[in-house]
This record gives C-alpha cells, sequence and structure tokens, in this order.
C-alpha cells in the first residue's frame, strides 16, 4: 500500500520542546527539542499508530486540515502533513519446521509476550533486512545433492 499522509498538529510545549499530534490518531504524540526533531519523531509515532489500527482493522481516512480543532490552550506553531506506510495484510501461510526450533521460538516468543506469528514475522523481517553480504552467523551449506552452497 502506497504512502498515507495524515494532518498533525506542531505545537510549542513547556521547557522549549515542541509536540506533535494526530487529530486522527489520539493519543499518537511525539516530541523533540526541535520542529526537525518533533517531525521526526512523529513519522514513527505515526507508523506505529498505523499499525495497530490495521491489526485492528480500522485505519481512519485523514481529516481535512480545515477541520482540525484545536484546543484553545494550545500554542500551535503550524499544521504538517506527516507520511507512513500502512503495512501490508497479513497473509496465513503453512511451513514445515523442525519440532525442537518451533519449541524453542515458542519459548522465545513468550519470554517476549508475542505470539508464535508475531515472532517469525519479526525474525524474518530482521533477516530481510540484514545489509547484503553481511551474515551474523554461519550458513550451513545446502545438503541436498545436486545443489551447490
Amino acid at each position: 500500500m502506497s504512502k498515507r499522509f495524515y494532518p498533525a498538529v506542531l505545537e510549542r510545549a513547556e521547557g522549549g520542546m515542541f509536540a506533535v499530534w494526530f487529530p486522527d490518531f489520539p493519543g499518537c504524540v511525539a516530541a523533540g527539542r526541535s520542529q526537525e526533531e518533533a517531525a521526526a519523531r512523529a513519522e514513527d509515532a505515526l507508523a506505529a499508530a498505523l499499525q495497530e489500527a490495521a491489526e485492528n482493522e480500522t485505519i481512519p481516512e485523514p481529516t481535512a486540515f480545515d477541520a482540525i480543532i484545536t484546543p484553545v490552550e494550545a500554542e500551535v506553531v503550524t499544521l504538517l502533513s506527516i507520511g507512513a506506510s500502512p503495512p501490508s495484510p497479513s497473509e496465513r501461510v503453512n511451513v514445515y519446521l523442525p519440532k525442537n526450533l518451533i519449541a524453542r521460538a515458542d519459548a522465545m516468543a513468550e519470554e517476549w509476550g508475542m505470539s508464535r506469528s508475531s515472532f517469525f514475522g519479526l525474525a524474518l523481517t530482521r533477516m530481510l533486512t540484514i545489509p547484503t553480504g553481511v551474515v551474523t552467523e554461519e550458513v550451513p551449506p545446502s545438503r541436498k545433492k545436486g545443489r551447490k552452497p
């Protein structure tokens, strides 16, 4: 899915800080010591909010800028448009893995407070984001005859 842009409110906060919040995602707030830092953190906050909304199948449509109502006490600097890519929908897959590997994965997933599916998704994502040519462990050669390692 392509990047979606949501309106955000940049306001001056206490102690010289700046805060960014999203009318479409109550509780989604980011802060920084500068406007740039707050806006950069807002992108990450929006991505997390979109992930949560996607898991609940409730991704809202962006509110129009002219429909945004800011609190009277807010020291609004400006309205921003912040973009993030909604996560891809999940798809069920069946894989065959050794039982001892599944048991180890389940134990670690439980330790981290995750489901098995979330753990495998995290592990796969991490493997796919390792820079090309960098391997953190030695990968054993294929044991099937006729295949080159």
